[in-house]
């Protein structure tokens, strides 16, 4: 961070002194997340949820490597060592539930912070790279839980494999190749497994590189903050330790109690009971459905359900579902506004909030069977996603007229905290500035 006021490490103990002049690694931590790396002390308990998804990444990757060394990808076994691991395996079962309810809340602490930067602006400049790496990540976790969904070799993950990697056969001239490449054959099998088995033990991997790319790239520009205004001097900021590390902590004691009763009260709650059924390729599931994280997004490849022009409506769906991810990536270019928090946004805000139910709904139907109502409900509700991003978004940018931002990040804590003296005196507090 290139702030000048930030406080720059100084060991004074003997071996510390002789760590850090061949291996500056204690520097590094101090600078990034020590009392070395300045914060703006307005930040508030959404931004917990960059150090819970980091925190859900190493749990993910723990639990991972104990389990792989009691799985057996193969198709004949695949299903029996999952139960091996449940009743054998000492505490098998509670690293497995883990693993399992570790996913669904990855994804809610990575949604909620997708949500904050939606709202607070956090894909603006200076940091477009930041918000990109986080889309990348975001690609690279559905991959993984994908992949990893499939290995459990129950019916619903069969059949999972079967239909998602036959949407790839509907690109043309290549698709049939790449559908043949990913299962090892035309069906899902032994090769199937071993393929996604591989993979799914690596991408945490690479999403932890891309994670520290990430963080490298935040601490350039520093941190947003609920009012996005910049930072300009040491009376905006606070030390990230003791201050924030506190608040993280707080928030993550709060993540790991409302884990636990999941883990141990509710462990199945999130999954489909279909699961339990060993797979079998000649009975096909009534409703094929897959882990509710990606809900939205197969709302949106089933909404197209008649060919346009030329192009077949499965190869549409394809398209949609992809771009509907992709799309986050032209944020920055597609806001326009020189605010960069709703907050200041009136006429926005409206339409943020709109765009939360409507992913909402998508989750719902994409969730539910394939039929009316449910499948014109998706229809409109995918023409309104990508109708924010793409029309009113731009639109709402161009004309809007934000409210007055504060001078300083200090100014507008700190007159907070009057309005809140002078409400609790009993007299008329001043207008907002």
């Amino acid at each position: 961070m290139s702030f000048p006021w930030a406080k720059h490490y100084e060991p004074t103990h003997p071996l510390m002194q002789y760590i850090d002049s061949r291996l500056p690694l204690p520097r590094l931590v101090y600078n990034a997340v020590g009392a070395g790396y300045p914060v703006p002390r307005n930040i508030n308990w959404m931004y917990n949820f960059g150090v819970l998804a980091g925190v859900a990444l190493m749990i993910q990757i723990i639990t991972g490597v104990v389990l792989a060394m009691h799985y057996a990808a193969d198709s004949t076994v695949a299903f029996d060592s999952v139960e091996h691991i449940m009743r054998d395996v000492n505490s098998g079962w509670l690293l497995r539930y883990v693993h399992m309810n570790g996913a669904s809340f990855f994804f809610i602490v990575v949604y909620l912070h997708i949500f904050r930067g939606l709202y607070y602006g956090s894909y603006k400049a200076p940091r477009e790279v930041v918000w990109m790496l986080g889309v990348v990540i975001l690609l690279l976790m559905m991959a993984t839980a994908f992949m990893g969904y499939v290995l459990v070799w129950g019916q619903m993950s069969f059949w999972g494999a079967a239909v998602i990697t036959n949407l790839f056969s509907a690109i043309p001239l290549v698709g049939d190749a790449i559908h043949t490449w990913l299962l090892g054959g035309f069906t899902p099998d032994n090769a199937t497994l071993n393929r996604f088995f591989s993979l799914h033990f690596l991408l945490p991997f690479v999403i932890l590189g891309v994670v520290i790319l990430k963080i490298w790239a935040l601490h350039i520009p520093g941190s947003t903050n609920p009012t996005g205004v910049d930072v300009q001097g040491p009376a905006d900021t606070l030390p990230f330790h003791p201050y924030f590390t506190a608040k993280d902590f707080f928030g993550l004691c709060i993540y790991l109690l409302i884990f636990s009763v999941v883990v141990f009260f509710l462990p199945n709650a999130l999954g489909h009971p279909d699961n339990y059924i060993p797979a079998n390729p000649l009975s096909t599931p009534t409703h094929i459905v897959p882990e509710w994280y990606f809900w939205p997004f197969y709302a949106i490849l089933r909404a197209f359900t008649i060919d346009v022009l030329f192009i077949p409506a499965k190869l549409m769906g394809v398209l949609a579902m992809f771009a509907s991810i992709i799309l986050l990536l032209f944020l920055p270019w597609l806001d326009t506004s020189r605010v960069k928090s709703t907050a200041y946004r009136p006429m926005y805000r409206i339409w943020f909030w709109v765009l939360c139910v409507d992913v909402v709904i998508l989750a719902w139907v994409g969730g539910a069977p394939a039929e009316e109502p449910y499948v014109r409900i998706s229809q409109l509700a995918s023409a309104y996603y990508f109708a924010h991003f793409l029309i009113i978004l731009p639109i709402v940018s161009a004309i809007e007229r934000p409210l007055p931002l504060p001078n300083s990040i200090a100014k507008a804590v700190l007159s907070k905290g009057k309005r809140k003296d002078v409400m609790a005196a009993g007299a008329v507090p001043a207008p907002a500035e």
